[in-house]
């Protein structure tokens, strides 16, 4: 059983760091196989597809980082009545920066490999996430809304998803990001420090008046 388990985890590790590289669509499962040192039959034995592998690697993350946002969000909506679009993704930070201990670089990797999803239309992976964390993403969608009520639903659709892409490219280039502000502004900055630069630039964009 041990060995079937570090098989397992030997093809996750591969495919994660690969879908984050490469994306989705270029990495192939040969690639995988030649990367993790396994045979097709082993991803075949695990997983079944690329699709369910998909799935899996983004689940490990995934299961780690919904419950606990899910529970920083209500722990904000309870000490600030009502909390702000501000207050409310601040309070994703700590579960984000939890997935470094999870996996070295989890926080980016976990975004990145998010980016992806949406980029190459993974249509399977919003479907998997949708039925798999409904209670979570109802959540964090209700207490945003809650923060904007004058923002409808098809808008801010729209503005979640412009958030989300936000995100994922800071996210991207942090480590760009991160020399240039040393080398141009003697500014050191870690990830947190970047990811709480970028907050209030979605704060604003989400809840911003609609044009006329």
């Amino acid at each position: 059983m041990a060995g079937r388990t570090d098989t397992k985890t030997r093809i996750l590790d591969a495919a994660e760091k690969l879908f984050a590289e490469r994306g989705f669509s270029e990495t192939s499962l040969r690639l995988i196989t030649s990367k993790a040192e396994v045979n097709l039959a082993s991803v075949n034995y695990h997983f079944g597809s690329k699709k369910e592998l998909i799935r899996a690697v983004l689940a490990r993350y995934l299961d780690v980082f919904m419950p606990n946002a899910s529970l920083q969000i209500g722990l904000c909506q309870q000490q600030n009545s009502p909390a702000s679009l501000q207050q409310i993704f601040t309070s994703l930070v700590r579960p984000l920066l939890d997935l470094n201990q999870l996996r070295e670089d989890g926080t980016t990797i976990f975004l990145q490999l998010l980016g992806r999803g949406y980029i190459e239309s993974q249509g399977h992976l919003r479907w998997f996430i949708t039925t798999h964390y409904t209670e979570h993403l109802q959540n964090f969608v209700k207490a945003v809304s809650d923060s904007a009520p004058h923002i409808p639903p098809e808008e801010m659709f729209w503005r979640l998803h412009f958030t989300l892409g936000t995100i994922v490219f800071t996210m991207a280039s942090a480590d760009a990001l991160r020399e240039i502000a040393a080398a141009d502004f003697n500014e050191q900055i870690d990830i947190e420090g970047v990811l709480k630069r970028v907050i209030p630039y979605m704060a604003s964009g989400v809840s911003v008046e609609l044009l006329p």
